[in-house]
């Protein structure tokens, strides 16, 4: 894929992490004069789309949209990131982006709200994911999201979620979960599941640590009964 022209330079910390670990090359430029050699010092085949950010210059932000959007060949998809009291602004502008995004959002939507831009643009192939309710777990990047907020999972606790989120409803044994999560030749007592469920739920939130449920004198199971998931 080609790499992403971004406005301004630097972006946020949050954001150019989020576009980072979902696999895009930066490019960021602090003018939009500098579009055009920063493409033909970086890329062969032109931009693979645009993440613009108004919050800090809003004029020069839409300056580098218009100047994108007027070109020969226009810079799509392109996601414009505003902040809260900015949404006003953007009446009447709307060829000038493809979709937008309010910065307070948080950066894993942001970053999540341009996957969806590029596949629908045919520039990317939608990830393999688990989506339960809030819960969205990427099999190809190993991350996991609820509601949109990044999960900072360890790789056991990203294994044991992904294996209840995998089979919702169903009740595992907690000697079951050692099998099938840590391996057969791990040696681990029951205890380590439960030290694994406790920090998931943390993570997770007391919002939504009700995901994974203690059934009694059994194990756990993920997924609230009566409810189905999104997409499996």
């Amino acid at each position: 894929m080609e790499p992403l022209l971004c406005f301004p330079d630097p972006l946020p910390a949050a954001l150019t992490v989020a576009l980072r670990e979902a696999g895009h090359t930066l490019c960021a430029v602090a003018r939009p004069e500098m579009v055009d050699a920063a493409e033909q010092a970086s890329t062969k085949d032109g931009w693979g789309g645009a993440v613009v950010s108004t919050v800090e210059d809003p004029s020069e932000a839409m300056a580098l949209c218009r100047h994108v959007r007027r070109r020969e060949v226009p810079v799509a998809p392109l996601l414009l990131v505003v902040a809260p009291h900015q949404i006003g602004d953007l009446a009447l502008r709307d060829e000038l982006f493809d979709d937008f995004c309010v910065l307070a959002t948080g950066a894993g939507e942001i970053a999540a709200r341009l996957e969806h831009l590029l596949w629908r643009a045919g520039q990317g192939l939608r990830p393999d994911i688990i989506e339960y309710g809030p819960l969205a777990l990427n099999l190809e990047t190993y991350q996991a999201a609820v509601a949109g907020r990044v999960l900072d999972l360890t790789y056991m606790e990203y294994e044991l979620l992904r294996f209840l989120a995998a089979h919702p409803g169903k009740v595992f044994t907690r000697e079951t979960l050692l099998s099938r999560v840590w391996g057969y030749e791990y040696y681990g007592g029951a205890r380590t599941v439960d030290v694994h469920v406790r920090r998931l739920r943390a993570k997770l939130g007391e919002e939504h640590a009700h995901l994974i449920q203690t059934v009694r004198s059994v194990g756990y199971r993920f997924g609230q009964v009566g409810w189905l998931p999104a997409s499996t």
